[in-house]
């Protein structure tokens, strides 16, 4: 039994070390090309495993130059529970308070993959880091309730970013982790006609923006088509990260890390 438990141990260690690896190098790859860009917009596949590390990672590094505000996909509802968790010693009260919200405790077939566990041990290294003495905040842009378009989703979210870059101090970093859609410069030519005229990142290309597509060679993520499951990536042979500066571009960059798997959702 102690050496199952010794031999499962070493393995979960090993895949975690894996991963920050991995989340190592494409994470240079990112600081390499964004250079001095002062608002940073990942766009992700949802509920993958791979993509909460590498944020943190990202964070880790920028927070040791200067301060540094993540921006996720939330509602902003979980602002203040947020704040407080980040403000606290992490023990099982406020994690419960967390953890209990209805935001991660979604059980229904529109779970998107925006609630898991990675991303709430995300929140915890964060926390981690700013008890240290880290300037990192985080913070929730979303809607609080999606009853209109896309269009007017994405309007609302890009003007709460842009509302919250304005207030940056002085060579503070803003990181927003976001769907790809939403990362977008610009609307693509071959878009279906349900998708938004203006995505997000697209209003906001006026400020410092730069914005990345988070890709992978092969693997899964969780996403929502006529019901949600763990849905394939294409395979692609090993490439570089591919920079655009085209005026009709998608993506300033795309980065590509060599696998994405499927998180655990927080209902599994």
């Amino acid at each position: 039994m102690h050496s199952i438990f010794r031999w499962t141990t070493a393995l979960l260690l090993a895949l975690g070390m894996a991963l920050s690896a991995h989340a190592d190098d494409t994470v240079a790859q990112i600081r390499q090309y964004a250079g001095d860009h002062r608002l940073l917009v990942l766009g992700e596949f949802h509920g993958t495993r791979e993509t909460p590390v590498l944020v943190r990672q990202l964070v880790d590094d920028y927070s040791r130059n200067g301060p540094v505000l993540l921006a996720l996909e939330l509602p902003r509802a979980e602002n203040p529970t947020l704040r407080d968790y980040l403000a606290s010693d992490g023990g099982a009260a406020v994690r419960q308070h967390l953890h209990g919200r209805a935001f991660w405790t979604v059980r229904d077939d529109q779970h998107d993959g925006r609630r898991s566990r990675d991303m709430l041990a995300m929140i915890e290294g964060l926390r981690v880091l700013k008890a240290q003495g880290r300037a990192i905040e985080v913070v929730g842009y979303d809607v609080n309730h999606s009853d209109g378009s896309s269009q007017a989703r994405d309007d609302r979210m890009a003007a709460e970013l842009r509302r919250l870059y304005r207030r940056l101090p002085d060579g503070a970093r803003m990181v927003v982790l976001t769907g790809n859609v939403h990362a977008m410069l610009q609307r693509p030519a071959d878009a279906p006609p349900e998708m938004q005229t203006q995505p997000m990142a697209s209003a906001l290309r006026d400020l410092d923006v730069y914005s990345v597509r988070l890709e992978a060679l092969r693997g899964h993520f969780w996403g929502c088509l006529d019901r949600c499951k763990a849905l394939a990536l294409l395979e692609r042979p090993a490439r570089e990260p591919e920079v655009n500066t085209h005026a009709s571009r998608e993506y300033d960059l795309w980065v590509w890390m060599p696998q994405l798997s499927v998180g655990t959702l927080v209902d599994q």
